[in-house]
């Protein structure tokens, strides 16, 4: 006998209507099947039509979204023309969606309980006594501890992998046939990133669950899905088994998701610097940081004793988990904060010792670029006015002058002169950070500190970023502190690299030697945690 699918959909096509133009067809003739208990992944980079075809399955297309054609049939029942009202009946109870953002998917001014009962009220699922014994039992059983505690908890309260988790409690509530989990762990560190993807594999196991997971990450794909689809332009490209996709791939753009996926190792690593004798372009001995706890007395010892070098010219990676000290490290190398021990040189210079004057032609010596493109760059200004701005605050050059190192240095970023006059709205993910590098080195610093600068990016813009990283590197003999959670990028990038747990140095050394040989229990777990690892070490 077979089994008909949880999913079936037929010829979708989905558009969205402009401000100023006509409608714009983003999904175009996508038609996939999912069986119980199967896990097919959704791939592509951002504008593929993944997201948008998942929230037309579960009718929470954008307001300007609308479905043109095609079948979304649950369990044999279409429902793509139905009313919002009759979608909210089976929205939870038939099929759910984990979303992909934990910090702004929950309600702050509620508590956890509140909102994982939430789903057992509308439903009508049991009595309020009831619902709050169903509910203490749901975040145990995904994994959190004191659940009743938790359960009288806010949003705020609560760390990144445990908030996920309490969406992944309020998903599976009420035991759906299908739940879609968009982009469920690009926000985490790899290591919770592994437990919520372990989670909800033991839940589809246990409950035969079958589940639509939307991902850019191939390696994520690789390690979790029976099944891949690969959409580009709204159009699939492939699909079939995933192991069958990854080992030949048909299409030349699932090659070339391969070829830039980090964590999958098919692509080459560039050739390393040499990191022997020469010059230190950056020194931290004995870092110290201290924080004061307000309110409650006593200080907290963010970092403990931290030491490395980086020769000048070549690449060092601080590598951890959220709150193992990279970001505080990173504030104290840069000058916006004194180490409260040890010492930092930037080139022989100490940040700490320097006042006044001497303190601002240091600053361009040494310039940061952030995580998020979308928030470093004011929406206000045009690119010209951006990358601009720097030379404004630090040199006196002639208007003339200042307009021509600013082409000057669009053209070493690989950006159009084109996009001068636009404001960063219009401007993709991956332009975006390559303006905050333009701005970057408008000064021509020494030092650029890289701050999870290619985490918010898909992977193929991510490896069109990281080799314009290495062109520039080689170019302008830049020296890079790169701070990133993902081990398969650092791998890719870096020549030494630290290891941070809980403020301290676990591990130290040139990159391969560490990945091949680590020293530390949560070095290895790092690496174990690498998405995609098992098909590079089968390969």
């Amino acid at each position: 006998m077979t089994v008909p699918p949880v999913l079936e959909v037929e010829s979708l096509s989905v558009s969205y209507k402009g401000d100023r133009d006509g409608a714009h067809c983003v999904v175009d003739g996508v038609s996939f099947r999912i069986q119980p208990g199967e896990v097919v992944a959704l791939v592509g980079e951002s504008g593929s039509g993944k997201t948008t075809t998942a929230q037309a399955v579960i009718g929470l297309l954008a307001e300007n979204g609308r479905v043109d054609g095609g079948a979304i049939r649950l369990a044999g029942t279409d429902i793509a023309g139905w009313p919002q009202k009759r979608l909210d009946a089976i929205r939870g109870a038939r099929i759910s969606l984990i979303p992909q953002d934990p910090g702004s998917s929950l309600n702050p001014v509620k508590t956890i309980g509140a909102q994982v009962e939430e789903i057992l009220a509308i439903h009508r699922r049991g009595d309020k006594a009831a619902n709050r014994a169903r509910v203490v039992e749901l975040l145990a059983r995904v994994g959190l501890s004191r659940p009743e505690l938790r359960a009288q908890q806010y949003p705020h309260e609560l760390s990144g992998g445990m908030k996920q988790r309490v969406l992944i409690a309020i998903a599976i509530a009420l035991q759906p046939s299908l739940i879609i989990a968009d982009e469920p762990t690009s926000a985490l560190d790899v290591t919770v990133q592994r437990r919520i993807l372990d989670l909800i594999d033991e839940l589809r196991r246990e409950f035969g669950t079958a589940v639509l997971l939307v991902t850019h990450d191939l390696g994520v794909a690789a390690d979790r899905a029976d099944r891949l689809i690969v959409l580009q332009g709204g159009r699939i490209q492939e699909q079939g088994a995933a192991a069958e996709i990854l080992a030949s791939p048909r299409s030349a753009y699932t090659r070339q998701l391969l070829a830039d996926a980090p964590s999958l190792a098919k692509a080459e690593r560039r050739a390393p610097r040499p990191v022997g004798e020469g010059e230190d372009a950056i020194v931290v001995d004995g870092l110290v940081q201290d924080f004061d706890l307000p309110g409650r007395g006593g200080s907290f010892r963010a970092v403990d004793g931290l030491s490395f070098a980086v020769r000048r010219g070549t690449t060092h990676a601080l590598v951890g988990e959220s709150g193992s000290g990279k970001t505080t490290t990173v504030r104290a190398v840069v000058g916006f904060q004194t180490p409260t021990a040890g010492r930092i040189l930037i080139g022989g210079a100490d940040p700490a010792a320097l006042r006044g004057e001497a303190l601002r032609r240091f600053r361009r010596t040494i310039q940061l670029v952030y995580q998020n493109p979308f928030g470093s760059l004011d929406p206000r200004q045009s690119i010209f006015e951006i990358i601009e701005e720097p030379l404004l605050n630090f040199e006196r050059l002639p208007k003339p002058d200042r307009a021509r190192r600013v082409r000057d240095m669009l053209d070493r970023v690989g950006l159009p002169q084109a996009v001068l006059d636009r404001r960063p709205r219009a401007l993709s993910g991956g332009q975006r950070q390559r303006v905050a590098i333009a701005r970057a080195l408008v000064l021509d610093p020494q030092v650029l500190v890289l701050d999870e600068a290619v985490s918010a990016l898909d992977v193929t813009v991510q490896a069109q970023i990281l080799g314009l990283l290495d062109t520039l590197q080689r170019d302008l003999g830049l020296t890079y502190l790169f701070v990133s959670h993902d081990l398969a990028v650092v791998r890719q990038i870096a020549d030494t690299v630290s290891v941070l747990h809980n403020g301290r140095q676990v591990d130290a050394g040139p990159v391969e030697a560490v990945f091949r040989n680590p020293s530390s229990d949560y070095t290895r777990e790092l690496i174990d945690a690498i998405p995609g690892r098992r098909l590079a070490l089968s390969a």
